[in-house]
Parts: structure tokens; sequence; C-alpha cells
């Protein structure tokens, strides 16, 4: 098969394509497993295998993809039927931002394979985990897993040629239960990535017993604590929320073809123009934010992307200052020909596709953001004046542009002159986005850094939904409107 693929690879070349590459998967498999109030409400396997093609000619592309890879030649001709159509109509010709021929494998870090793991087992687990959900006052409890495992053979007209082999693994834990006003209130857990690997070993039963007590413990009181006031005040984000925050507002925004445009019909623009790297403050000294995808435990580390460009560790924002973007081999070359500057150097590694019929597109690999020295939560809120607490992804609004944003928590507990004071429900912030990251006073140590893990990431159209993590510490920020 990888023969095939560079046989007609050269096909083209000859035909006149200045690049073509194939991206392989023989196998792409999905497992979910859900648990409803101590039911097996969900159980769905699902297996895919196929071949996308791109090619460039004279600045257009083309692509093409099936799933039936016994007649290779119809694949590649199609994309470049595609690519030579397109060309007729190019306005701003492709050019992509050069790279090395790399020969390489990637293994994601994997102890168990879950797919290995019989199935009986893994649903005992997740009952045995969901029957701890079963306490007093949750009115509905929710536990499951999904797992996903595939295949990738990258083979490139430069040279490239190579394989990647990616496990995940995202456990997930809910309460739900009704407050003294008669609305559902809910709790969850996503445990954190805390050691090397990303496998079935990461199911720590005994960890999940202890947080779905906790979220008990919790839920129990949210359901009577008194509503979030509505004032203007401090607010110290967790990373149950910070992640979310970081996500939407960093991440969204400094993806390059998002700010060139090419997002606006679906998922929106963003607020940076080309003229502020370099110069634009988009947060205090405090905050410094990168997109790092050598992150070993987390699943936007890939190893190379879509593009065959090695994953990096690429600095976004320096000490409230911004620096880079979220890129890919095209977009580099087209945002420093708009800007007649060069901004970007190469390609940062981040383009990436969600499946071999898809297209790749810049997405984020770990947007995360650097610990500080402003000591653990204990120390952060011990200099808090008047300031809530936040934690948890309830729901949230973002500006089309990123430009501002509104945010409702899970759970909150009230700040006074250095002293947690209570919970409250129904805990919300918002803010712009400059405006706020400005605004950032204290930034926890690594003892309240976590990686955070996505696996819904939505973009493109058609929609793309991506899987990725966010490490970030405990972060405060002040003049901040919250309850409204």
């Amino acid at each position: 098969m990888k023969q095939e693929l560079k046989q007609q690879i050269e096909k083209l070349k000859a035909k006149g394509a200045t690049y073509a590459d194939a991206r392989w998967y023989p196998r792409e498999e999905s497992n979910w497993l859900v648990m409803l109030d101590g039911n097996l409400k969900d159980l769905n396997s699902s297996w895919e295998s196929g071949v996308g093609v791109r090619v460039l000619y004279k600045g257009a592309w083309g692509f093409s993809a099936s799933s039936e890879t016994g007649n290779l030649e119809n694949v590649f001709e199609k994309a470049f039927d595609n690519a030579r159509i397109a060309a007729e109509r190019v306005t701003f010709p492709v050019r992509l931002a050069e790279k090395d021929a790399i020969t390489a494998q990637f293994d994601s870090p994997n102890k168990i394979d879950p797919f290995d793991v019989p199935l009986d087992e893994k649903v005992a687990s997740l009952k045995r985990i969901d029957d701890r959900l079963n306490q007093k006052g949750v009115a509905r409890h929710m536990s499951w897993f999904n797992f996903t495992r595939k295949q990738i053979i990258f083979i490139d007209s430069e040279g490239s040629e190579i394989e990647k082999n990616i496990i995940e693994v995202f456990p997930y834990i809910r309460v739900m239960g009704v407050d003294t006003d008669g609305a559902m209130q809910s709790l969850k857990y996503a445990p954190p990535r805390l050691g090397p690997t990303r496998g079935y070993e990461t199911i720590d039963e005994e960890l999940f017993y202890e947080q779905a007590d906790r979220l008990v413990r919790d839920l129990n009181q949210l359901l009577v604590a008194p509503l979030c006031p509505k004032d203007t005040r401090s607010v110290i984000l967790l990373p149950g929320i910070m992640y979310l925050q970081t996500h939407e507002t960093i991440g969204h925004a400094l993806e390059l073809d998002r700010i060139l445009g090419y997002e606006l019909s679906f998922a929106g623009g963003s607020f940076v123009r080309l003229e502020d790297f370099g110069k634009l403050r988009y947060g205090s000294p405090k905050l410094t934010a990168r997109a790092d995808a050598t992150e070993p435990n987390s699943p936007g580390s890939f190893g190379y992307d879509d593009d065959g460009v090695p994953a990096q560790n690429n600095l976004l924002i320096d000490k409230g200052i911004l620096v880079g973007a979220i890129t890919g081999r095209q977009m580099v070359e087209e945002a420093n020909a708009k800007a007649h500057r060069r901004i970007f150097e190469g390609s940062s590694g981040a383009n990436r596709a969600t499946a071999f019929y898809r297209v790749p597109i810049e997405r984020m690999t770990n947007i995360n953001i650097d610990p500080g020295d402003d000591g653990t939560l204990e120390d952060i809120v011990s200099k808090t004046e008047k300031g809530v607490i936040l934690d948890g992804d309830k729901s949230w609004s973002i500006g089309s542009n990123r430009e501002q944003f509104h945010f409702a928590t899970d759970i909150g507990w009230e700040v006074v002159d250095g002293e947690v004071k209570g919970m409250v429900r129904n805990a919300t912030y918002k803010g712009n986005t400059v405006e706020f990251y400005n605004s950032l006073s204290a930034v926890g140590d690594k003892r309240t850094w976590e990686v955070k893990f996505v696996n819904n990431c939505g973009k493109g159209a058609p929609n793309q939904i991506m899987q990725l993590g966010h490490g970030v510490p405990v972060c405060r920020f002040d003049n901040v409107t919250v309850g409204e």
C-alpha cells in the first residue's frame, strides 16, 4: 500500500503537481460506554479506514478521499482534477512554507491498550464508578468511558514518510440535583492527566471513588447555597474553568486561518490583526501562553501534524505580548505576504484533520499557560480582599471574533478579606478579552497546574471534531463583572 501511494504521488508530479500528499488510515476506531443512573444506556463502537489525497497545482488545492482503496488511481486522479479546476479561479496562489523531509514514527505513550481490555471488564469498572455516585441528594448520575485508537500513514511528494499510532482515553462522571429554586444543578469530574501515559491505565477507580464522594458533598451544599453576588470583584479561576477560558479566548483567537478570515462562515474570526504580532499587549506581564504539542500525556500531542511538520512548543504570548500564532505551512506564507513582512519563520506544526476524509486546517495543540510564582490557591486567596473562586464549565458565550465572553460556572465560593466564606450557585463572569487578561494579577505555581483535556472541539465547514489539552494553573483576575 505504501509503495502504491508513492507511485501515485509520482504520477501527479509528472502531470505538473507542485505538491501532493496522502494520509492513509489503515484503521480508526472508537468505543463509547455510557452509564445513566446505574443502567448501561449506550454502548457504541465504530471503525473506519480510508485514504485522503491533497494535490497542489498552479497555486490551487485539490482534495479527494475514499474508503475504497482498491483503486487508488481514481482517488488521486479526482484530487488532481479538483486542483486543475480550482486553478482556473485562484486569486491568491497557495505557497507552502519549507520543511524537512522526515521519515519517522510516533506512538502515543500507553501502557494498556483499552481495546485489548475485555468489554465486560470495562462495563464492570464503569458500573462500580457510577454506583458510587448514587448517594443522598443526587437526582441523576452519569458516567462514561470514551476510547479512541487510530493509525495514520503520511506520505508526501517532498520525501516524508510518517506513521502515527495514537490511543486516547476520556473518562468522565457527573451528578445532578434540584436546588431550592427548583432548578437543576450539575457537577462533573474529568481527571487531569497526572502521569506520563494516556492509555487505559489512566482510569484509576480509587481516584474516581474519592472524586465521586467529593462531588456529592459539593452538590448537596450547592443545592442550598445562596446565589452568586452581582457586582465587580476579583475572580479566581481554577483549572476546571481556566482551561475553557484559555481555549476560547487564546486558542481559537490565535488560529491563523481565523485571523486571515477563513472561518468567518462557520466558527467566526479573530480580533487579532497581522499588525498586532510583536506589539499587542494581550495580557499583563504575568501571562505567558504557548502551544505545546510536546506535552507527552495530552491528546493535543501527536508527534507530527498532517503537513508532516514535527510537533513543537511554540510561544504565543510572552509576558503579556503577542508573539506567535497556531499555524500550518500554507497560512504562514499567506500571512507574511499580506503583512509585507516576515512575521512567521515557518509552520508551528498545527495543521490537522479529524479524519481521512477531511482536509487539514489549523487546529489547537495543547494551549497552555505557564505556571507563575504566586504560590498555591490558598496563597492567592489569602491576598484577595473581595473575590469569588470559580470552577467548572457550565455554559459559555463567545463573541464572533473572540473579543468578548460570558461564562457560567458549575460552582463558586465567595472570598472576603482573604478567607473563603462559603459556596455560591449560578456563578457567572464576563469581560472583554484583552482587558480581562490585562487584569491578570496572580498566577499559581506548578502545584496548581493541571492538564485538562478537550475531546469535542469543533471547527471548520464541514465540522471537524478534534481532541486536545490545556495545561493551566490557578489564575486571579481583578475588577471582573460577576453574577450577570
